[in-house]
């Protein structure tokens, strides 16, 4: 299975009075966004699934890969590994997950799954980290497939 970890592009500070969920993207989020979901879409199977949190900022940056895509309050940004890892079906999932979301969950589910530990991993606005879970020779491994920034491409 391939887990697609994908922090929103860049959104404008919280205002006062401003719910966090109804931050929208920036300029320069929008150009982030975009960029990425030209990468993803050379790279993505056509089955892969796509999750969304409900958050604003989470919404655009999904819009910009221009397919169909699953909203699911478990990925809002108070959402857990746990609730992302079981949105996600990880690992026994029969198709691509994309997986479009927050920190610190993100960073917390690449640590938990690459290093086995709980640990706060960054992961930069915009930014990719592409997990595959396999079983080979009966030992089961999590694959780190690829990490891409946004302001790379």
């Amino acid at each position: 299975m391939d887990l697609i970890l994908w922090r929103h592009a860049e959104a404008h500070l919280l205002r006062e009075g401003q719910a966090d969920t109804q931050r929208a993207l920036t300029a320069k989020g929008e150009r982030q966004a975009q960029r990425m979901a030209e990468w993803l879409n050379q790279r993505l199977a056509e089955s892969t699934r796509v999750l969304v949190s409900p958050a604003l900022r989470a919404q655009q940056t999904a819009r910009a890969l221009d397919r169909s895509f699953r909203t699911v309050a478990a990925l809002a940004p108070e959402g857990t590994p746990d609730d992302l890892l079981a949105a996600a079906r990880w690992p026994d999932s029969n198709e691509p997950v994309l997986v479009i979301g927050h920190q610190p969950t993100l960073g917390f589910v690449a640590a938990r799954l690459l290093a086995e530990a709980e640990r706060y991993w960054s992961i930069r606005k915009g930014a990719v980290w592409w997990l595959r879970h396999r079983e080979r020779e009966g030992v089961v491994q999590v694959v780190l497939q690829a990490v891409q920034g946004p302001d790379l491409l």
